[in-house]
């Protein structure tokens, strides 16, 4: 098979040989772009927040839910002592790692910031949203190539992780101070919290309610980047973990 003066593989190229009649297009190479998006400290802070939350759902529901009761002396097992230690050892990791995460926007490069805001002023953000409701809807058949999130990945980021993650951090000091007492810095810092939120009872109902948010998010999370990895232009699992990411043909936009 000889291939035609302009490199590009055509249907003229395939007569006379075992893919005669089959569509060139579809055999032709793709030139594959690779972008490091995605540092080192991001892609940490990244599994370890997901480890962290999978803990903190499961001790938070039996913590909301406690289970039945065991026999014998209550001094021969400490179950709900582990689950409460389980959850505040999560907590203090998720809280350390989410403040670890903005100190990192300042020094880490431009995508790092994208959790923190969306760029409502713009235009093309306003668009690119609108793309990637018709992707998912099924109207659109792919969506635009991006570096970081894309616009509808960013807007539930921010609302359902960055905003309900600092909601959960705030309100689970608070509640926090009521065992700790309110001359703890946990009170003196989050007292104000409680009274706010309408006391300790709708302080728990709300944290609670974001628990079922962020199982909720991560829950579509996995679906969406699943779904993006397979379906479209661009790795997205990967790039989570070698940092790279990685577009699968050469159109520009």
């Amino acid at each position: 098979m000889v291939p035609s003066k302009s490199n590009i593989l055509t249907d003229e190229d395939l007569q006379g040989t075992n893919l005669q009649g089959q569509n060139a297009r579809a055999l032709r190479a793709r030139k594959l772009t690779t972008i490091y998006v995605y540092e080192a400290p991001v892609r940490l802070w990244h599994w370890v927040t997901a480890a962290s939350i999978v803990v903190l759902v499961i001790t938070g529901y039996f913590i909301g839910s406690p289970p039945p009761s065991l026999s014998g002396e209550a001094s021969n097992h400490f179950l709900m002592g582990w689950i409460r230690y389980l959850h505040f050892s999560a907590a203090w990791i998720f809280a350390v790692g989410f403040a670890g995460r903005i100190l990192w926007t300042f020094m880490g490069n431009i995508y790092t910031r994208e959790l923190f805001y969306i760029p409502v002023w713009r235009k093309d953000y306003w668009k690119g949203l609108l793309d990637e409701i018709l992707v998912y809807a099924f109207i659109k058949k792919q969506g635009e190539k991006t570096i970081g999130h894309n616009p509808l990945a960013r807007t539930a980021l921010f609302f359902c992780f960055t905003l309900t993650g600092l909601f959960m951090i705030i309100s689970g000091f608070a509640l926090y101070s009521d065992g700790t007492g309110i001359d703890s810095w946990e009170g003196r810092v989050f007292g104000w919290v409680m009274p706010w939120l309408g006391g300790s009872l709708g302080t728990h109902f709300l944290h609670h309610w974001g628990m079922w948010i962020i199982i909720l998010f991560v829950m579509i999370h996995i679906y969406t980047v699943t779904r993006e990895d397979i379906m479209s232009r661009q790795t997205l699992l990967s790039a989570m973990t070698n940092g790279y990411r990685s577009y699968r043909d050469d159109r520009p936009e």
